[in-house]
């Protein structure tokens, strides 16, 4: 049976030095083969300790059980402050649960409904612009990248990807991407808060750009707000929420950093997932017609039609198992801890690796294998309770975590109803901001016959 492929592990034992370079380069390549069946594993710097935890226990007792006894690293994070200021993604504590609180209201089950016409909209634009690719190979994640941007800025901002103000800021954050690496000095050296965090300068002036342009669409809707105008999307819904504990609602800043993040999180980790979907499609034929014959009940904008895409939300959960867009995060113990034997000091990198946590050798069936069925299986939907995070879990759960299983899906479905895909040259998956493949997904699309 063919396999998806995965990165190639380092060996073993290398140097600090090697690992350093290896983990900028490519943080899944730096890992050794033995972190896919190990329960616990310690890395060790002159610096900092890190620990690698696989156990279901030790990662319910971070994520949900404890989860303010183990906040976010702001080491690891640091190289990602130039474009998402004090968003939610990187604080802790009452900054975050004020945050939060402001903003899980505009992502509640109702809400999905309400912006269900945008991302149907979305799909019908990005199966549009393939049509005019057909027969010839193209670089699938362009597209969806094309296409998870558009889907933002209409639930968002009620504007298509095509408006001037969003299609800059999606073309200066490719220029981001390609800038900005994935482990910043500040990651592996505890540097004093004074000392400058040497970010390269063309990282720090395209996120400067982007937060230029995020601020001008923000100012604008308030400006919509207050004169009784504004659109009933997502953004006029958190800029209009109150923190029900304060009654203080987002300051223009502080919202730039929530929309700036929101892009990062939902238009970066949906365009990595959906095309690696996509691929796998490709890669397995017979899942694809499954698929292109369920999508056949994708005819009118109407929300009720996502409970007939089951096998499209089977293959895109199964995606984000074998390709979770965010591969690892990183928490730190705000207390002493003895996890599994061992004393872990205050202040220890506890790192959480849904790559490693979904093809765990110990707890799922097949772990590297393709197979979308799994998860209606006891050991599916087991690991799904225990072991599949692709959203992470507990309190810090993603707020967009509903959003994106019906964004994807529906996307999914709606390029296979027109399409037929065939294979490329074999990608292989790195992470940067989120899990791509190398050079590219190369895909060639035909027209179906429906």
């Amino acid at each position: 049976m063919t396999l998806p492929p995965k990165p190639v592990p380092r060996p073993d034992k290398v140097s600090l030095w090697r690992y350093a370079k290896l983990f900028r380069a490519d943080i899944l390549s730096a890992q050794p083969a033995r972190l896919y069946r190990a329960w616990m594993a310690e890395f060790r710097t002159p610096f900092f300790r890190s620990y690698l935890i696989n156990q279901p226990e030790l990662v319910q007792r971070v994520l949900k059980e404890r989860p303010d006894d183990f906040p976010k690293s702001t080491r690891v994070n640091e190289g990602l402050r130039p474009l998402l200021g004090n968003s939610v993604f990187v604080t802790n504590g009452k900054t975050w649960k004020r945050q939060r609180r402001i903003i899980d209201p505009a992502f509640e089950g109702g809400r999905l409904r309400e912006t269900f016409a945008a991302m149907w909209d979305a799909s019908e634009a990005a199966a549009a612009r393939l049509g005019e690719h057909l027969g010839r190979e193209i670089e699938i994640e362009e597209e969806t990248s094309h296409a998870a941007a558009d889907v933002i800025f209409r639930t968002l901002f009620s504007l298509p990807i095509e408006h001037h103000m969003a299609r800059d800021v999606f073309e200066e954050f490719k220029t981001y991407q390609r800038s900005q690496p994935i482990l910043n000095l500040a990651a592996l050296v505890p540097l004093p808060r004074w000392m400058p965090r040497l970010f390269r300068r063309d990282t720090t002036r395209s996120a400067a750009r982007i937060r230029a342009l995020i601020t001008q669409m923000t100012q604008m809707r308030a400006e919509e707000i207050a004169s009784g105008t504004a659109p009933d999307d997502l953004a006029t819904k958190i800029m209009t929420t109150a923190d029900p504990e304060t009654s203080e609602m987002f300051t223009t800043e502080e919202m730039v950093d929530q929309v700036a993040i929101f892009f990062l999180a939902g238009h970066e980790t949906s365009a990595s997932t959906l095309a690696w979907a996509l691929y796998l499609m490709a890669l397995y034929p017979e899942w694809q017609e499954k698929l292109a014959e369920e999508a056949q009940v994708l005819e009118n904008c109407d929300f009720s039609v996502m409970s007939n895409l089951r096998l499209s939300r089977d293959v895109f959960r199964e995606t984000l198992r074998l390709y979770p867009p965010v591969p690892m995060m990183v928490r730190e113990n705000a207390c002493p801890e003895v996890m599994r034997d061992r004393d872990v000091r205050r202040g220890s990198q506890l790192v959480i690796s849904p790559w490693h946590l979904h093809r765990h050798t110990r707890l799922w069936d097949n772990p590297d294998g393709f197979d979308p069925d799994r998860w209606q299986t006891e050991n599916g939907k087991a690991c799904q309770r225990d072991a599949f995070i692709p959203f992470s879990a507990g309190a810090r759960v993603c707020p967009g975590a509903g959003f994106a299983m019906i964004e994807g899906p529906l996307i999914l479905s709606r390029i296979l109803r027109d399409y037929r895909l065939s294979m490329g040259p074999t990608p292989v998956p790195v992470a940067h901001l989120t899990v791509r493949a190398k050079d590219g997904i190369r895909l060639t699309l035909t027209q179906r016959e429906r």
